[in-house]
């Protein structure tokens, strides 16, 4: 635990300095066919601060918390912000923010296991699946866990406290048809640690059997025919063009290099169904699987609305993009590491629900697909993007058919989004995004399902 009161050192901060002691820690356990091959933990830790003098930042980093290190790493970013600013142009006032004082530890109540308990329980798991499923080719079982602690004080007087864990439970099954593989994946668990979400083998049976009898269909299934289809994305790939393909043009940094999105704002840039926010911690009273309260810059978090039925309405900020453009600066700054300096980041991200049922949905469509999970993919700040579909389905007649192979979807985000015709009323969230914006960095992800006109691969 990094816990402690930073406030002594609030009157070496010059005007404007953020100070930041952090530690993050992962474990990750895999067996593959019965066989432990990783089993690992980690824990990286230090502490930052940044100064800011006469527009420009200073930065120091030291992987020791201490009293001693501490003042040193202030001492050092303070110097390195007055040699910078001695050779700048242009000068500017310090940044000024109200003073807020947060504490959010979302921690377990529960006892936590034995490495022995872990253990067992994984080959648990692994054991049902190979005594129940003895035709897989392979299986895989994997426990990935993260825990995220942040102590953060500025010159204005805020103080932050945040942490954060997150449990990660996948499940990877393999067969063939005449020598062909076929794959698919299941990921489990969420905000929280892993006794928060799984205690027995029958926690997950259910899911495992079926994601057995959608791989089943998977390997039975027809190539998709290429082209410009009707489609359904489900909550998982609707949720990553939310981000991917079109959350990232709307970052402020970004949009200063020459992202798509700079010359729309105040534009219609999507369907009038569709209304996008990057949320900060709750979505109707509820928490979200990366809640941020206050952000590494001391900012306090709000949910920015990105796109309001179809209108750009604004881009995501740190506190330069929020002065430079003087728009409001909803909290988006955030850090991988204590020796990463923050920078502009989505935080939940996801289209808001409409009025459809997703079956009212598929019986809308005569021809065309229902995309339920991504397996890769890329996008630029063009919004032009390939995602990977590793499990989908055909629309006939407004009924599922025979699922597909892989395939994959590519367009444009914002052509895709203004296609738009139906949006469905349920929310999914999916605690498991990494985000790999120059540091890499834990997202939520989700939404609704949405009916659009997309290109999707094939013969």
């Amino acid at each position: 635990m990094i816990k402690q009161d930073l406030s002594k050192y609030v009157s070496q901060l010059e005007k404007y300095s953020e100070l930041r002691v952090q530690e993050n820690r992962s474990f990750t356990m895999a067996y593959m066919n019965g066989n432990l091959v990783r089993n690992d933990k980690s824990a990286t830790g230090g502490v930052s601060a940044r100064v800011f003098k006469d527009g420009k930042w200073g930065f120091a980093s030291q992987a020791e918390i201490s009293e001693e290190t501490i003042n040193k790493v202030i001492e050092s970013a303070t110097k390195n912000a007055t040699f910078l600013a001695s050779k700048a142009e242009v000068s500017q006032a310090p940044f000024e923010s109200d003073k807020v004082e947060e504490s959010h530890d979302y921690s377990t109540n529960q006892r936590r296991w034995t490495q022995d308990e872990v253990t067992e329980y994984l080959k648990s798991v692994d054991d049902y699946i190979s005594s129940t499923y003895p035709d897989l080719v392979s299986r895989t079982v994997v426990l990935s866990c993260l825990e995220m602690e942040k102590n953060t004080i500025t010159s204005d007087g805020t103080k932050s406290y945040w942490l954060w864990p997150r449990t990660v439970f996948y499940v990877g099954m393999n067969t063939q048809n005449e020598g062909v593989p076929c794959e698919l994946g299941e990921v489990f668990g969420g905000r929280g640690h892993f006794e928060e979400h799984l205690t027995t083998v029958d926690d997950v049976k259910d899911k495992i059997d079926q994601l057995y009898a959608d791989l089943m269909k998977k390997n039975e299934g027809v190539d998709a025919i290429a082209g410009l289809h009707d489609v359904i994305l489900d909550a998982d790939l609707a949720g990553i063009l939310a981000h991917e393909a079109f959350g990232h043009t709307v970052e402020a940094d970004l949009v200063r290099n020459g992202s798509i999105a700079g010359d729309y704002l105040n534009k219609q840039v999507a369907s009038p169904l569709v209304s996008l926010i990057d949320f900060a911690h709750s979505y109707n009273d509820e928490l979200l699987p990366v809640p941020v309260h206050v952000d590494d810059e001391g900012v306090v978090c709000k949910d920015a609305v990105i796109i309001e039925n179809g209108i750009l309405k604004q881009f995501m900020h740190n506190r330069d993009s929020a002065f430079e453009f003087n728009h409001e600066n909803t909290g988006n700054a955030r850090a991988w590491e204590y020796k990463d300096e923050p920078l502009i980041r989505m935080r939940n991200t996801a289209i808001l629900p409409g009025e459809s049922s997703l079956e009212e949905m598929i019986a809308s469509i005569e021809d065309g697909y229902y995309f339920k999970k991504t397996s890769n993919g890329q996008a630029d700040t063009t919004g032009e993007f390939m995602f990977g579909v590793a499990e989908g389905y055909e629309i006939k007649n407004g009924k599922l058919g025979k699922a597909i192979k892989n395939t994959t979807i590519s367009g444009r985000a914002f052509e895709v989004l203004s296609s738009v015709t139906m949006v469905s009323n349920e929310m999914k969230w999916s605690a498991a995004g990494m985000c790999g914006k120059k540091q890499p960095i834990p997202v939520g992800m989700g939404g609704p399902a949405i009916k659009c006109k997309i290109n999707v691969g094939g013969k």
